[in-house]
């Protein structure tokens, strides 16, 4: 039964290189036999189509090597390291702005971490499910480029855009009118909830604007060009790092803004880092050159986004909710132990941010690579991408089991914080491993549209083993709260034990275009 579910992670139709884009990157995509995926195709892929507008070449801007390589040649472990260090690099960046806002928040106290790890939970939630959109969006984008179909690439970026704009205004409208409530249903005391409500708040906002950058850098970045949104990120990150300090706490001629000052910080730079990868589309210094005319809503083209990134979405949405359960659980321990476990899923983030990195670049390799019609060499890009994240997984859990109480003191000096937030880093870098491994094989199988499967796979040991395990052995057990992070060791253990035996089954492996 587990086989035949998994093998549902092809449930849409694969549509082969071939098959043609008209000049205003409108297809009519007609339906074809899936090729073989058991073994690789040495054809050499068709020549790559131009963008045009009304039939003549568009004017493109100045080109790296990131927007003219070709991946589906060469050496695999290179072209995965050419394609992935600029978005491991972008992922620390995201890793080094939220252990920043930590940081801040630290100095405003302990009730202050606690609420700023339980808005991020809410708007990691909703931030995922968006996310999961992308995913639909980058597989196509990355086959697409694959099979040099990039007139319709670049008609995926406008109704991948379309998507993101109507996200964002559900995403507002929650944020102005549920906060609160959102906050009490978890039972946190005033304190917590006084710090977190009006960070949440702005944040909503800089979550919108945070939405229009990962989608146009993925769209970037599933083309072949890691580097503009490297250089976006690094913009963007810099300037709410220095502009946080200010807005927090009020220095020289800037208003006080508390916590919210940080959220009002990350809008600020969001929208910054939107506009230079919005400018890299439209001028065409990347392999796409996206173009407003002649725009319209793509409903068909809408509905594949859409069924190819609901697993997705809904794989990280439920995955949010779980950790909002697991801090329900948590509260009940007191405000230090929920500020210990907000400090260390930020820590936590110092390793799965790099392996989502990877495993991005993966799948975008793979992508392409299935969209050329190269099974093999998908494969590999996967393969490798777990070579390089366990290296860093290694490394980080290492720090974390040696210097625990160096690294949770790095964030808040109160020593009962300190013993809990240091007890709950060790377990955790045990499971480590398992979890880099997982992040990778779950965004290299969403990038390359077998979405299904780790939707499958994410639920159903999240909600059958993970978190009854957790309110068992936190409450039921000498182990009280640490109980919590024991669990979530088993449950990626267990995950990553199915996600390998589905790598080498190979039915991730369908090629053509989607």
């Amino acid at each position: 039964m587990i086989d035949g579910a998994l093998g549902f992670g092809y449930g849409w139709r694969c549509l082969t290189a071939a098959e043609a884009v008209s000049a205003d990157g409108i297809s009519r995509m007609v339906e074809d036999s899936t090729p073989d995926s058991s073994a690789d195709h040495s054809a050499t892929p068709p020549p790559e189509q131009p963008s045009t507008i009304d039939g003549a070449p568009r004017r493109r801007g100045r080109r790296s090597a990131y927007a003219t390589k070709d991946l589906t040649k060469g050496s695999v472990p290179r072209n995965l390291w050419f394609l992935a260090w600029p978005q491991v690099a972008e992922s620390f960046l995201s890793v080094v702005d939220q252990l920043a806002d930590l940081i801040w928040a630290g100095r405003l106290g302990f009730q202050a971490i606690a609420g700023l790890g339980v808005a991020q939970s809410y708007l990691m939630m909703l931030m995922t499910a968006r996310m999961g959109l992308d995913s639909g969006m980058r597989s196509m984008i990355s086959r697409a480029v694959g099979a040099r179909q990039i007139a319709y690439a670049n008609h995926v970026v406008l109704q991948a855009l379309t998507l993101t704009t109507a996200y964002s205004v559900v995403l507002v409208t929650i944020g102005l009118v549920l906060t609160v409530p959102l906050l009490r249903v978890l039972g946190l005391s005033d304190g917590v909830v006084s710090q977190a409500a009006p960070y949440m708040r702005v944040q909503f906002f800089a979550m919108a604007m945070m939405g229009y950058q990962r989608m146009t850098a993925g769209a970037l970045q599933a083309s072949g060009d890691s580097m503009t949104p490297l250089k976006a990120a690094t913009v963007s990150r810099v300037g709410h790092l220095v502009l946080s300090p200010f807005l927090i706490f009020g220095w020289w001629w800037f208003p006080e803004f508390g916590l919210a000052g940080a959220a009002l910080a990350n809008l600020i730079s969001q929208s910054v880092g939107v506009g230079m990868n919005m400018r890299a589309l439209l001028v065409g210094s990347s392999r796409l050159h996206m173009t407003f005319k002649g725009y319209y809503i793509d409903y068909p083209l809408l509905w594949r986004v859409l069924k190819i990134g609901l697993p997705a979405s809904v794989t990280g949405a439920q995955r949010a909710v779980s950790q909002l359960i697991v801090v329900a659980i948590v509260a009940s321990f007191g405000d230090i132990a929920l500020a210990a476990f907000a400090m260390t899923r930020r820590a936590e983030n110092t390793v799965l941010h790099a392996s989502r990195g990877m495993g991005r670049a993966a799948g975008a390799l793979a992508g392409q690579n299935l969209g050329a019609n190269l099974p093999g060499r998908a494969k590999a890009s996967v393969f490798w991408a777990i070579v390089y994240a366990s290296v860093a997984s290694v490394t980080i859990s290492a720090v974390f089991l040696i210097f625990p109480n160096q690294v949770a003191s790095f964030f808040n000096s109160d020593p009962e914080f300190i013993a809990q937030a240091a007890l709950w880093l060790q377990v955790l870098a045990i499971g480590y491993f398992s979890m880099n491994t997982v992040q990778v094989f779950t965004q290299s199988f969403n990038t390359t549209g077998a979405t299904v499967a780790p939707m499958i796979v994410t639920v159903s040991t999240m909600w059958l083993l993970e978190l009854p395990l957790a309110y068992v052995l936190s409450r039921h057990t000498s182990l009280e709260e640490l109980g919590i992070p024991w669990a979530i060791v088993f449950g990626m253990t267990l995950r990553l034990m199915i996600f390998t035996w589905y790598y080498m089954r190979g039915s991730w492996l369908r090629t053509g275009m989607l």
